[in-house]
């Protein structure tokens, strides 16, 4: 098989990763606090000895060389990450919504440990824990957060205070964390530490605005284009197998043909 289909097939392969990472940004468009997905690609060129001999040798035969000095460029996914970029915010209203400005992370307890999310669409249960939308309790400086019942003015403030009718009764927790790459995008719009990574939690410089809500980082316009830039390179290198395995089938028939 020639050189040619392996290129192109390393080529529209990774461009089939492209559109599916593009697609699940798209997909959460409208959730909140998602943070988009990036991916980077490189050539791995592959080369032959003799392609390090860019001059004649007094030593060597002065015929050219065979094969000809070519440089194979086949695409590989290189590096993939989570853009944490801030999202704009949305005004909700509603008292147990917050939305962080700056950086840093609400912390949250799960039944696999305490994950991280930006999502801030909280609710309370009928025993008055703050939880989040897959009712997880939310971390706060002494555990996990409750409100008295029957309370009436509820207020939060940006360093995370909670009042109830003018009495502090919790702090919930904000947090940040020394190195964004070790953190792992898991469902549900949360994030833990990636197994063998060293992360640590750091003070947060953000703060919190209740009433709001922060919105997904995607920009529909630039993943649309994208999108279709995505699609025209996988058209491509679909074309160029398709050149290829013709060129094959020709050269097998010529071969194979007896001589009268």
């Amino acid at each position: 098989m020639q050189n040619s289909m392996y290129t192109a097939l390393f080529g529209a392969l990774t461009n089939e990763h492209r559109m599916n990472n593009i697609a699940n940004n798209l997909a959460n468009v409208n959730t909140t606090g998602y943070k988009r997905d990036m991916l980077s690609f490189r050539d791995t060129f592959l080369m032959y000895a003799h392609d390090q001999i860019m001059e004649a040798q007094s030593h060597l035969k002065q015929e050219k060389l065979f094969p000809e000095p070519v440089h194979l460029a086949r695409a590989r996914l290189a590096y993939a990450k989570t853009d944490f970029e801030q999202g704009s915010l949305r005004i909700t209203n509603a008292p147990f919504d917050l939305a962080i400005a700056g950086n840093g992370f609400f912390k949250v307890r799960t039944p696999q440990g305490d994950f991280y999310t930006r999502n801030g669409h909280f609710q309370v249960t009928n025993e008055g824990v703050i939880v989040t939308e897959q009712g997880f309790p939310v971390l706060g400086d002494g555990g996990e957060l409750t409100v008295p019942p029957g309370v009436k003015n509820f207020t939060i403030a940006e360093n995370g205070a909670i009042y109830a009718d003018g009495g502090l009764v919790g702090q919930i927790g904000l947090v940040d964390v020394d190195n964004h790459l070790f953190l792992e995008k898991l469902g549900g719009n949360m994030y833990r530490q990636r197994p063998g990574t060293n992360l640590a939690e750091i003070d947060a410089d953000g703060y919190m605005a209740q009433g709001f809500l922060e919105v997904s980082n995607v920009n529909p316009v630039y993943e649309m284009v994208n999108m279709i830039e995505a699609q025209r390179q996988y058209e491509a290198y679909a074309k160029v197998m398709q050149s290829t395995d013709a060129v094959d089938r020709e050269t097998i028939s010529k071969v194979g043909r007896g001589r009268g």
